[in-house]
């Protein structure tokens, strides 16, 4: 596969050296809307096309698109990398609101266009390991997924992590983590509860969101940049629970207690810094003809956007 990165900021100068680990799969290009910008970081990673527009490189002769700019500008370069039919892995949050959310997966189903959020925690050996266990039953009934994703960062106005122009805040760059982590073993919430604080330009710096689930399941995550936390999540069954050890996110460890059983602690390799799993996963769906990925389906993506915007909602009230 031939592979190309729209936005060559911090998280795709880290990605890029996950696609060197993968035995048929080739970083060739890179776009900016600087060529400076471009050139550059092609350099920094031995890429040989740089293209100083986005259209450039999604007319370029390569496969798939990693678009890793920051979440407001995913929308439009995502509908005009589907227009070119490009493969696409969105970074994480896919967008910032439900409507364009949609509006990229409803181009992406008429297109026939593969497109996967780049949610690379679900991709992980120890993960997987866990899915595969409570989908065995060995858990009983998930009733409850516990945990903090907490990162102290000091507040810049003007960084990112804290520029509501390009979807910063606590929720759309921490929860998007705990919620997609809750959502692959309870579903999408009933209710959504949350409080927590807001820096002085209006983004909020904490929440802690109480999801709730039929039946009386829930989940409870706390996300903040104000302090920090060891990011930790606990998957509990009626037969057991799994403690993946922090920091969860890059999941290595996972401790396994089940009922009648002796506690079980095991340790799990992953490839490079671990993305590269979630780029193998890409180009296997590819291959075998897929237009949405079985472990993180876009009816998912929705439905942690949704909730998101209802955690925001709440956070307003």
């Amino acid at each position: 596969m031939r592979w190309g990165i729209a936005g060559p900021g911090k998280i795709a100068d880290i990605v890029a050296g996950e696609f060197t680990l993968l035995p048929d799969t080739d970083l060739v290009a890179v776009g900016s809307r600087s060529a400076d910008r471009a050139r550059a970081f092609a350099d920094r990673h031995g890429i040989a096309q740089a293209y100083g527009s986005y259209d450039e490189l999604f007319a370029a002769d390569v496969d798939a698109i990693y678009l890793a700019t920051p979440h407001a500008q995913h929308t439009d370069l995502a509908l005009a990398a589907i227009e070119a039919g490009k493969a696409l892995l969105i970074e994480k949050s896919f967008t910032t609101t439900v409507a364009d959310t949609t509006e990229i997966i409803d181009a992406a189903r008429a297109r026939g266009v593969f497109v996967m959020e780049a949610m690379w925690t679900r991709f992980l050996p120890a993960v997987s390991y866990l899915r595969e266990l409570v989908a065995s039953g060995a858990l009983g009934e998930v009733r409850a997924v516990y945990g903090d994703l907490l990162a102290f960062r000091e507040y810049d106005p003007d960084d990112r992590l804290f520029n509501p122009l390009l979807g910063g805040g606590a929720v759309l760059d921490l929860g998007v983590y705990v919620i997609s982590f809750a959502q692959q073993f309870l579903g999408e919430p009933q209710s959504v509860h949350a409080v927590g604080g807001r820096f002085p330009n209006g983004v909020e710096s904490d929440a802690g969101i109480l999801l709730g689930f039929s039946g009386g399941r829930y989940a409870n995550q706390s996300v903040g940049f104000t302090a920090p936390g060891p990011g930790r999540q606990v998957v509990a069954g009626t037969n057991g629970w799994v403690e993946v050890k922090p920091r969860f996110h890059r999941a290595t460890e996972l401790v396994v207690q089940l009922s009648g059983a002796e506690r079980q602690e095991l340790a799990f390799d992953t490839l490079g810094m671990g993305y590269s799993h979630e780029i193998a996963h890409v180009g296997e769906c590819l291959a075998a003809g897929l237009t949405e990925s079985p472990v993180m389906p876009l009816a998912d993506t929705l439905a942690v956007q949704r909730t998101m915007a209802r955690v925001l909602e709440a956070l307003s009230d």
